[in-house]
């Protein structure tokens, strides 16, 4: 029997289609592969935009800004010592992209004007951190990148 060139194509383009369709069908139904969206309730999260937006200027504004920095001894977040520490109130995230499984909140608790985020805390890669913080009433937001080695 012989196969023209019409009837070549076809059966090629109907074995990419069976290819692909396999490779999604996979990625949908095995747990492995997890697919959830970045911000459970994406659409509540982002009515809150302005507000956000707000407090990012906030801390854009300060004249002396905290420094969030990773070193050896794990992630060390550093306020100006015109900052009284008593005063410092918020959380930070730690939001892994990769893996939602691996994000963690940690209460701001300052010692000498900074805090550390334990390195066994820590898996490698990158990690975004968000400081939501509250300084005599006026709400900040810092928002940093780091890389984990």
């Amino acid at each position: 029997m012989k196969i023209n060139w019409g009837t070549g194509i076809v059966i090629a383009f109907a074995l990419f289609m069976t290819f692909i369709l396999y490779f999604v069908f996979e990625v949908q139904s095995n747990s492995k592969y997890d697919n959830d969206l970045v911000v459970e309730e994406y659409y509540k999260h982002d009515t809150h935009f302005q507000e956000e937006m707000a407090r990012i200027q906030n801390a854009h504004d300060l004249q002396y800004k905290p420094s969030i920095k990773y070193s050896q001894d794990g992630v060390q977040v550093t306020f100006p010592t015109n900052f009284e520490s008593s005063k410092v109130k918020g959380n930070v995230l730690l939001y892994r992209p990769s893996n939602k499984k691996f994000d963690f909140d940690t209460q701001i608790a300052l010692t000498n004007s900074s805090l550390l985020i334990p390195q066994k805390k820590l898996i490698k890669g990158r990690w975004d951190v968000n400081m939501e913080w509250q300084y005599e009433g006026k709400k900040y937001l810092t928002k940093e990148v780091i890389y984990v080695n």
